[in-house]
């Protein structure tokens, strides 16, 4: 997984601070929605859009019961954090950690920024299953939360198994998996869904349609599997 940049906006407050006081505003028992109806306004859209990340990530690594620090370590590094903010940004993590909404209601929010079955959304499950997955175990309560999160972004069962193909550990996936087609998907289907979910992937393309820094890098490493998986089938029709 690659690295993304938090930014501060207008050379002023960084971003870590706008997020620190949207989830502090949350605990003094200011709704959800206002504080998201709030932060919907570029460029405070990404800020709003981090703070479901973190909550969602906090609460995923408390899912199992104990939070790690390969899960911590594993969710940070998704961001690249300025100097001077490390301990802000882990005052959030434990912020949203402890006594904010549950995860249910953010994984809505983050759903109602974006399109229906936008590809950021499957950018942001796939990211947690490398949280889900940094202590070295898949526990059938990271699982249930990240299929309830799964459900609430609109993916459905194809892209969850192609998901959970890419990151946990476990036999050679299936490359029509990976693809969401079925086994018997001719070269064709094969050839235009690699072509669409590249597309959907790249990094490129995610900045062009606005999409945060923070969800870009969590493409990266689905672009890799992509291609293999495009690669074998090509080669399986060949033989």
């Amino acid at each position: 997984m690659g690295k993304a940049r938090v930014r501060g906006y207008d050379g002023a407050m960084s971003l870590w601070t706008r997020i620190t006081d949207a989830i502090e505003a949350l605990r003094a028992g200011e709704p959800l929605s206002a504080v998201f109806d709030r932060l919907r306004v570029r460029p405070e859209r990404s800020v709003a859009f981090t703070i479901g990340v973190i909550a969602l990530g906090a609460k995923l690594a408390k899912a199992d019961g104990t939070v790690t620090r390969d899960e911590v370590a594993m969710f940070r590094a998704v961001f690249t954090i300025p100097p001077g903010d490390e301990q802000h940004a882990a005052r959030v993590f434990n912020l949203a950690r402890q006594d904010v909404a549950g995860f249910d209601a953010y994984a809505r929010k983050i759903a109602a920024l974006f399109p229906p079955r936008d590809p950021v959304l499957k950018d942001l499950v796939e990211g947690l299953f490398h949280v889900a997955m940094a202590d070295g175990s898949f526990h059938p309560a990271e699982e249930a939360f990240l299929q309830q999160v799964a459900d609430i972004f609109g993916l459905d069962a194809a892209c969850f198994r192609a998901i959970r193909a890419r990151v946990v550990p476990g036999a050679a996936p299936d490359p029509f998996d990976l693809l969401e087609l079925p086994p018997d998907a001719t070269l064709d289907q094969a050839r235009a869904a690699w072509r669409r979910m590249v597309r959907e992937s790249h990094p490129d393309s995610l900045r062009a349609r606005g999409v945060p820094d923070e969800a870009v890098a969590l493409a990266e490493e689905r672009l890799k599997a992509l291609n293999n998986a495009w690669e074998e089938v090509r080669q399986r029709h060949a033989a």
